[in-house]
């Protein structure tokens, strides 16, 4: 018996067939008794007196410029939980995920803002939420389920300069998947700056049936004053001018209210459905620009299409005589959503000088 994503302890108790495995370097294939059997790694030299079973391989090295399988299932089965702490730069290390053998991925996105947190720095943000958690001290985790009939590809692209060290580990069960269990789907996009009086696209070039389930956005603001006034949209199935769902303001959609402000000051937060978790201020000498990094998840309230959906938000602040503002922001997001199959090739991915945060 198959068990979906649940939000509380009720089906624990519930006993299935449902077959567990988990892929990291230590079981490169996740197969049955074949864990801490690696001979060779990155902690072999440590273990050099304790011999295999003993730590030998805990993590892989991804070169420069190299691209590393990291998971190859075959099905029916569905992920349950990912597991990351990457070294190198967050920016330029890509996550890809393919589902039944398709070439091109359903998931592309760098890796921090995948797990909600674009804004790598010396200061740790922790992320709890149900759909994605951030421990100390760069602890990536996804709960996200993401089932498959037939097969999963998992891939890490390193595009920086430098070598990256990454332990991983994913979680997965083999089982039967319902004809209703659609595909988990993330895409990156970035804007650097907005143009004047155009607004930000989320999401678009989406056609199949499916549900939308929660954003993130990286937000770093290139003029002073409150830059959240900006509505969210969802056309769904043919809207065209307008759609069918309209936010009241950036900070609303992300479940707060009046600029996230308490006492004059911008207030971090981080619940199990919506957070501001990182507010990066000026320092007064090098860092200038304010950058806030938010989620959303719609786990009780996916937003529902049949044909195709797009989602666009506005960038808006005030300006003098009490007027809005159109503002020109860097502006990032990633679009989490399932559908069916087949899906709409994504748009390209911007190169590493596009993606890096300045």
């Amino acid at each position: 018996m198959y068990h979906g994503l649940g939000t509380d302890l009720g089906s624990l108790s519930c006993l299935s067939r449902a077959k567990s495995r988990s892929i990291s370097p230590e079981n490169k294939d996740g197969a049955k008794g074949k864990g801490a059997m690696a001979q060779e790694g990155t902690g072999k030299e440590c273990a050099r007196d304790l011999g295999i079973g003993w730590k030998i391989s805990p993590s892989i090295k991804i070169k420069a410029g190299e691209l590393c399988e990291i998971a190859n299932i075959e099905g029916p089965g569905a992920i349950k939980h990912i597991w990351m702490t990457p070294t190198g730069v967050w920016r330029k290390t890509i996550l890809r995920i393919y589902w039944e053998g398709s070439e091109n991925p359903s998931v592309e996105c760098p890796i921090g803002d995948f797990f909600a947190s674009a804004y790598q720095d010396n200061h740790f943000a922790p992320v709890n939420s149900l759909a994605v958690c951030v421990n100390p001290g760069s602890a990536f985790n996804c709960y996200w389920e993401m089932p498959f009939r037939r097969h999963c590809r998992i891939t890490v692209e390193n595009m920086a300069e430098e070598e990256m060290v990454l332990y991983y580990q994913i979680d997965y069960v083999f089982t039967e998947i319902p004809e209703e269990c659609a595909y988990f789907h993330a895409q990156f996009r970035r804007v650097n700056p907005l143009p004047y009086k155009e607004v930000y696209t989320i999401l678009d070039g989406v056609s199949g049936w499916g549900q939308y389930v929660g954003t993130y956005m990286a937000w770093g603001v290139n003029n002073t004053g409150w830059w959240g006034e900006g509505e969210i949209k969802f056309y769904l199935d043919g809207d065209q001018e307008y759609p069918t769902i309209c936010g009241t303001g950036t900070e609303d959609y992300f479940c707060g209210s009046y600029n996230f402000d308490v006492g004059g000051k911008y207030m971090e937060f981080s619940t199990a459905y919506a957070g501001m978790p990182k507010v990066i201020r000026p320092d007064g000498t090098y860092q200038s620009q304010q950058r806030f990094s938010l989620y959303r998840w719609h786990i009780c309230d996916p937003i529902r299409f049949e044909q195709n959906i797009r989602v666009t938000i506005q960038a808006l602040g005030w300006r003098s005589g009490g007027r809005y503002l159109p503002l020109q922001d860097d502006i990032s997001s990633v679009a989490f959503w399932y559908q069916t199959l087949p899906f709409d090739k994504f748009p390209p991915l911007p190169d590493a000088d596009g993606l890096e945060i300045i």
